[in-house]
């Protein structure tokens, strides 16, 4: 659990990095000419090389050592801004239960209490499925903006990695869920210390209960303290009846048949929904991290991706792994062929002459092959039709051998009883090029000659 919590740390921060690197790059495009190289030799994956040009870009603007502030103050500030709203909810439960006549107006004192909560919550919720900009002033909005100015002040490049960082948490959709579990934590906090505050009064003094109005009417009450009371009712705690609410002096057991109800009303209408959204917040945040990633479609970068590709190394893809060294085809036996010698030339220039003169008779046919994937399978076919006791292919010494010509020797060995090579034209060095690549792909029972009138006589 805990190596998969480092690697989503390294993930964020990596993505908050190379997205802070984006914006700085919005006002001009920065020296990468070492950090790109550094990126093609490290890395092989896109995403992997526009994080490490990105991280040693930050490492020289500053945006790593501002990141390690930021995260150092977080927990800091995230105290401060507790020690704020449990102060003043410490102050709304003082306002409730410490005036001189200790009587509590339970409508004010719910109002008071759950008031400011609501609206929020409300608003978060609203936040959710409209396009609202309620979460800048949210609790963790202010925890994010406060934790910047810390960190780094006014000047430096801590703004840019806070609208780095808004930036990926917009893409991923997690404004919401991840101020939003900011702020439910905040004020799930600041209600249990009020509610501690609340019981700790009510159970070590003596309060007087009641409600008063100037233009509602008594019924307004009843049915009001009856819906309020449903919920904390399956709770357990109690509810005042119709002649509790309406008694003008109530006794002992009533006052606290009261208090229980407000307590009940602040742990189903506060705690509880700040507890449970929290936690919803949290999965879903667990849920869409991986999505807190740079958008490589955005055309800035789709230009770095193609930069880095024309600096990378050519590639085989789908490399041919040839032949075991030293294996050698065999070809026909000699009671499967014919009489023929068949003479081709492969690849020959076009000044080559061809046929070459003087031929005997015997030769033939005598046929010609430009190097085309048609012509080849022409011969092939040529060949396998005759199946000549003796191929001879002309070959151009000074041109070089490859896998084409490889697979070509070895689809015609199969067709007949022995083949050779007469080098034209070329030097000795060239020639001698053949002799060699003929033994290392393992063709050495392809004899390789310059002379074409002894090939003949020895065929």
């Amino acid at each position: 659990m805990n190596t998969a919590l480092r690697e989503t740390d390294w993930l964020l921060k990596d993505a908050v990095v190379t997205e802070a690197v984006q914006l700085v790059e919005q006002a001009g495009p920065l020296d990468d000419a070492a950090a790109l190289r550094d990126a093609v030799v490290t890395q092989t994956s896109p995403a992997g090389r526009i994080a490490r040009r990105a991280a040693a870009l930050g490492e020289r603007i500053g945006l790593q050592a501002e990141l390690r502030r930021a995260r150092h103050w977080a927990p800091w500030v995230g105290l401060g801004i507790v020690l704020v709203v449990v102060l003043a909810g410490l102050s709304l439960a003082g306002n409730v239960v410490g005036g001189s006549e200790r009587r509590i107006n339970i409508m004010v004192a719910l109002a008071s209490l759950l008031g400011v909560h609501l609206l929020t919550l409300l608003l978060w919720l609203a936040g959710l499925v409209l396009p609202l900009t309620s979460f800048n002033t949210s609790l963790g909005w202010l925890w994010m903006a406060l934790t910047a100015r810390v960190a780094g002040g006014k000047r430096g490049q801590t703004p840019m990695l806070l609208r780095a960082a808004a930036q990926l948490l917009g893409r991923a959709r997690l404004v919401p869920w991840a101020f939003g579990f900011v702020s439910h934590c905040i004020w799930a906090l600041s209600f249990a210390v009020v509610l501690a505050a609340l019981l700790f009064a009510l159970a070590f003094r003596s309060y007087t209960l009641n409600w008063e109005t100037t233009i509602l009417e008594p019924g307004f009450f009843v049915n009001g303290v009856k819906w309020l009371g449903w919920a904390p009712g399956l709770l357990g705690f109690p509810v005042p009846d119709a002649s509790t609410v309406l008694a003008p002096i109530a006794g002992a057991a009533e006052q606290r048949d009261w208090a229980l109800w407000l307590t009940g009303c602040i742990v189903t209408y506060g705690l509880l929904p700040r507890v449970f959204f929290a936690v919803v917040s949290a999965l879903v945040w667990q849920r869409r991290k991986r999505r807190l990633r740079p958008d490589l479609a955005q055309p800035y970068y789709v230009k770095l991706l193609a930069r880095l590709e024309a600096m990378a190394p050519a590639r085989i893809v789908d490399g041919d792994p040839g032949f075991v060294r030293g294996h050698s085809p065999t070809g026909l036996g000699a009671g499967e062929t014919s009489d023929k010698q068949v003479l081709v030339g492969f690849e020959l220039p076009e000044e080559a002459p061809w046929p070459p003169a003087g031929l005997p008779p015997a030769v033939a046919p005598v046929l010609h092959v430009d190097g085309s994937a048609g012509q080849r399978h022409a011969l092939l076919a040529t060949i396998g039709r005759l199946r000549p006791r003796t191929l001879l292919m002309a070959c151009h010494a000074a041109s070089s051998p490859d896998r084409g010509t490889e697979r070509l020797l070895r689809e015609l060995l199969a067709h007949c009883g022995e083949c050779r090579l007469w080098l034209m034209a070329g030097d000795e060095a060239a020639r001698g090029r053949w002799r060699r690549w003929l033994g290392d792909v393992g063709l050495d029972r392809i004899e390789a000659c310059d002379d074409l009138a002894a090939t003949l006589r020895s065929s």
